[in-house]
């Protein structure tokens, strides 16, 4: 059963400021959460598409979302096709399709997908090393871990992972599978617990967290699609649209943070020009300044939103304009 806990769903879906006859994007469908609340309200001539990799999100999300089938169009994709699946929707379905009204990213990875020993995410729970989010996808964790070099290991564990450790951790993987062929989650963490000082392992999170986030993140590409999937979004929302973006490390935040900054108005006229005459417009505005976080309330009911940041932004005019 596809059970997860979806984060700021009020927060995120208030702020693409549903029209009901508008087009929006959920380019993460995960447990449908979201989707429903935006299907909620849409009239009969709104849309919404629901992207994701996963086929076990795509079955789910035919229940959860079957009382509002008429107005809903789920695909499965990876997200930084973005462009191209509206695009192909727009000439089978309506041209407005290809300008969406609001896009949605939630980048946290679903809790099935943590949760499901089988998936090879946890690094709780002994399982072949897989962590690929589209199962068809060509690259697994056994690949990364048993056939990357040392120096390509150490650096994904070191900026993916945020892994001080990064080197050390990388020299012991190597160490072990040239003696055996690392095969499961629980070899390669218990590989990596023993490459920290022990002084480290007695604090903090599970010393394989930031390991196997550092892989998982390989594994699917998932900054550059994301950075990708942004960056379309921007051309492709119509004006007066939002993007909502929910990110849950530093990593996926900045690559949020500058990016809307690159496409925020700028003026680099002195201060004291009575008006603009630089002409550096931007395509958005930033609804939110600082992010949104989660509230008490639901940090109690859902530790794992503790991470989570969303961030807003409206288009503002078109690049041409």
């Amino acid at each position: 059963m596809f059970e997860h806990i979806t984060v700021l769903k009020e927060e995120a879906v208030d702020g693409l400021n549903i029209r009901p006859d508008g087009v929006y994007v959920d380019c993460t469908l995960g447990g449908a959460g979201h989707s429903r609340l935006i299907a909620s309200r849409l009239g009969g001539n709104g849309r919404l598409i629901a992207l994701d990799q996963d086929d076990a999100a795509l079955h789910n999300a035919d229940q959860v979302l079957q009382d509002y089938a008429d107005r809903v169009t789920l695909k499965k994709t990876n997200f930084r096709h973005l462009q191209r699946t509206l695009d192909e929707l727009a000439n089978t379905l309506e041209a407005r399709i290809g300008h969406p009204d609001g896009i949605l990213f939630d980048l946290g990875v679903s809790s099935p997908q943590l949760d499901e020993a089988e998936r090879g995410f946890s690094y709780n729970q002994d399982a072949p090393l897989d962590m690929r989010m589209d199962p068809t996808g060509a690259l697994t964790a056994s690949e990364v871990v048993n056939g990357w070099s040392e120096e390509r290991l150490t650096q994904i564990l070191f900026e993916y992972g945020e892994e001080k450790f990064a080197r050390r951790i990388a020299g012991a993987i190597v160490r072990a599978r040239q003696q055996k062929p690392m095969a499961t989650t629980g070899q390669l963490a218990e590989t990596i617990k023993q490459a920290i000082p022990a002084a480290a392992r007695r604090s903090g999170p599970h010393p394989a967290k930031r390991s196997f986030q550092a892989i998982r993140i390989a594994v699917n590409d998932e900054l550059n699609a994301f950075r990708e999937a942004l960056e379309q979004s921007v051309e492709a929302l119509a004006p007066g649209g939002r993007i909502a973006v929910i990110t849950f490390h530093s990593l996926e935040d900045r690559i949020c943070k500058q990016t809307f900054a690159k496409f925020v108005e700028k003026c680099t006229c002195p201060p004291d020009f009575p008006v603009c005459i630089c002409h550096n417009k931007g395509l958005l505005r930033l609804v939110n300044r600082k992010p949104i976080a989660a509230s008490e309330d639901e940090l109690a009911a859902n530790p794992r939103a503790r991470s989570a940041k969303l961030r807003i932004a409206e288009k503002i005019r078109e690049a041409s304009e």
